[in-house]
Parts: structure tokens; C-alpha cells; sequence
């Protein structure tokens, strides 16, 4: 071999060790460690707010296949799990893709039956704690809409805000869901503006079949596909902290950076 192909040879060798090296930098703690995501839409409203840069936290509940990027084919179940909390927010890849990212609140445990009666969430039978704010005139898909907002407490004790458009919305009356073993119920923080686990997910993979769709009776709700009940599996990580936001055509939203979830 020449001194000429030998040289080549070793600026290819450094050239793809460089590459292992910077991808093995930018790679490893995005999917062991935490991740920036930035919020596209209006579904966690007032918590989350279109044009949040968020940092989700990775270890929070343990990896799966669905902690590194493109969700790639290397078995199930998690490694050094650990259970979720009622009221955290959660990131997830969605039921029956695997791929595209969701985030919402996690409201129902394995074993949970969850309803909504008059816009008012059910657990267990008993109706979740509100406390009214008063009311806000927000834009929605549906136009301009008067939005009631409450401080809503979760058994256990945590509280956050919703939003609401009034008890007799599609959303607003369900059947009773009854969550599956090793299976999550979410909902968004702007419950009538929000497509999550009170709306069928339509077909889903056989190895999501424990977490079927199951409410108790037909539910009268649009034929849109939401998101079912969220396999622990799909769990990417929990939503820490706001970093930046960015309104659009506006600029910075300073006062919400740093701001924790």
C-alpha cells in the first residue's frame, strides 16, 4: 500500500471517528438524560402554551425502546422503570404509531375508572376538586369561546389549571373508562380542546392490545382518532420545566422561562 492510500486511510478512520463521536455526544443524553420539546399546540393550555421550548426528564420513569430516537425495534418493557405519578405531564409516543410525540397530563392509574360528567372529572366515583378563577375569552378552533377556568386538586393532592367551555360539550359527558394493568389515562389541561384518552384510538399493534380502548357503554363523542390508554412503554419522560417561550409574531414571553411544570 502506498504512503498516498495509507494517509487516506487514516483521514477516513479519523473522519468516522469524529462522527462516532459527536453523534455518541449529541445522542446519549437525549435519549438517557433529558430532551428539549417545543409545544405545537393549544391541547395543555393554561399550563402549556404554543411556542414553549420544555425540557423533559428521560430517567424520570426508566427507557424503552422509545427513549431513543425513531423509536427503533430492540424489544419491550423498560429498563430500571419506574411508575409514573398521578398529575405529572407526560411525554409519549402515541398509541398505535409509535412514532409521533404527545403531551398531556397523566389523570388514571392502572385500575382507574375515569368519567366525565357535566365537564367535571370523575376518579373512582368521586368528582375531582374545583376551585373557579373566573372566566377568559379565548381563540379556539371553533372561533372565539368564553373559557372557564379552575384550579383542579387530583387525589393525592396535586393541583394545576384547566380550562373549560362549559359542562355540555362533546367531551364534557363520557362513558366510564376502566385503565388497564400497566396502561395510562391523559387528558389536556384545555379539556374541550384536546384529543387524548377519552377518544378511541382506533387500530392499534398487537403488542398495545393490553391497553385496548374500553370504556363501559358507547361514547358519544366525534369520530376523530385520539389517543386510548397509554401503554407504560410509550412513556418518553415527564415534562420538568419551561425554558424559553416564543410567541409568534410577538416575541419572547420572558416571564415564562424557567418556569417549573
Amino acid at each position: 500500500m502506498t504512503a498516498g492510500k495509507t494517509s487516506a486511510r487514516s483521514h477516513l478512520l479519523e473522519w468516522a471517528r469524529t462522527l462516532a463521536v459527536t453523534a455518541a455526544i449529541v445522542l446519549v443524553p437525549r435519549t438517557v438524560l433529558c430532551q428539549p420539546f417545543t409545544i405545537p399546540s393549544a391541547s395543555m393550555e393554561p399550563t402549556l402554551l404554543v411556542g414553549d421550548y420544555i425540557l423533559v426528564n428521560k430517567f424520570a420513569y426508566g427507557w424503552s425502546r422509545h427513549s431513543a430516537p425513531l423509536s427503533p425495534a430492540i424489544g419491550h418493557g423498560r429498563l430500571m422503570g419506574r411508575e409514573p405519578a398521578r398529575g405529572d405531564v407526560v411525554v409519549f409516543k402515541k398509541p398505535g404509531d409509535g412514532r409521533t410525540d404527545v403531551i398531556k397530563r397523566l389523570v388514571g392509574l392502572p385500575g382507574d375508572e375515569l368519567q366525565m360528567v357535566d365537564g367535571v372529572l370523575r376518579i373512582n366515583g368521586t368528582p375531582v376538586a374545583q376551585q373557579p378563577l373566573g372566566t377568559r375569552i379565548e381563540e379556539t378552533p371553533f372561533g372565539v369561546l368564553p373559557a372557564e377556568r379552575f384550579a383542579e386538586t387530583l387525589p393525592g393532592g396535586r393541583t394545576h389549571l384547566v380550562n373549560s367551555y362549559g359542562p355540555r360539550t362533546a367531551a364534557g359527558n363520557t362513558a366510564a373508562y376502566r385503565v388497564p394493568e400497566g396502561c395510562y389515562f391523559v387528558m389536556g389541561d384545555n379539556r374541550d380542546n384536546s384529543l387524548d384518552s377519552r377518544f378511541d384510538p382506533g387500530p392499534i399493534p398487537a403488542g398495545e392490545a393490553r391497553c385496548a380502548w374500553n370504556p363501559a357503554v358507547d361514547v358519544n363523542l366525534p369520530a376523530q382518532t385520539g389517543m386510548g390508554f397509554v401503554p407504560f412503554e410509550n412513556l418518553v419522560g415527564r415534562a420538568e420545566v419551561v425554558l424559553f417561550s416564543w410567541e409568534a409574531g410577538v416575541g419572547p414571553r420572558w416571564n415564562r422561562s424557567f418556569r417549573r411544570l
